[in-house]
């Protein structure tokens, strides 16, 4: 899949200097619209999530012309939310949080081809994520 690095990187770099107000609002939106995520940040420093949401990001955006880097990066993410219980229908609620979030901060210069290019790159990265995800065979039963 070819992304469009150009757009994803303009449209980061303007919500960058908000980057703690986006990872607020990117919690407020998952919460709001999917209360069934909250629990499992129940015993998560929220302070430490915010600081990581955005640390995710900044690690996308700088690697995008690098997809070997990233694509290891990502796999790792993906094993370690398998221990925070993530299963794998968490990854749609937190990508429609995500462009919901980057809606609400580009305003007039979220256009269907940023929108695009954020969709196409969530799919990439949750990808990655579930490749890099070793889940038990039971977690995914009971996650069905």
């Amino acid at each position: 899949m070819s992304l469009n690095v150009e757009l994803l990187e303009q449209s980061f770099n303007r919500i960058k200097p908000n980057a703690p107000e986006f990872a607020a609002s990117f919690y407020e939106n998952l919460f709001a619209d999917y209360p069934q995520a909250k629990p499992l940040f129940a015993n998560a420093n929220m302070a430490e999530q915010k600081k990581k949401i955005i640390a995710s990001l900044v690690l996308v955006i700088e690697n995008l012309r690098k997809p070997d880097a990233l694509a290891g990066a990502l796999k790792g993410m993906g094993a370690r939310h398998v221990q925070y219980g993530t299963l794998p229908e968490h990854y749609p609620l937190v990508g429609a949080s995500i462009l919901k979030t980057f809606e609400s901060y580009l305003g007039a210069d979220w256009t269907p081809e940023v929108k695009q290019a954020w969709v196409d790159a969530y799919e990439a990265i949750a990808s990655l994520m579930l490749e890099g995800a070793d889940y038990p065979e039971e977690a995914l039963k009971l996650s069905n």
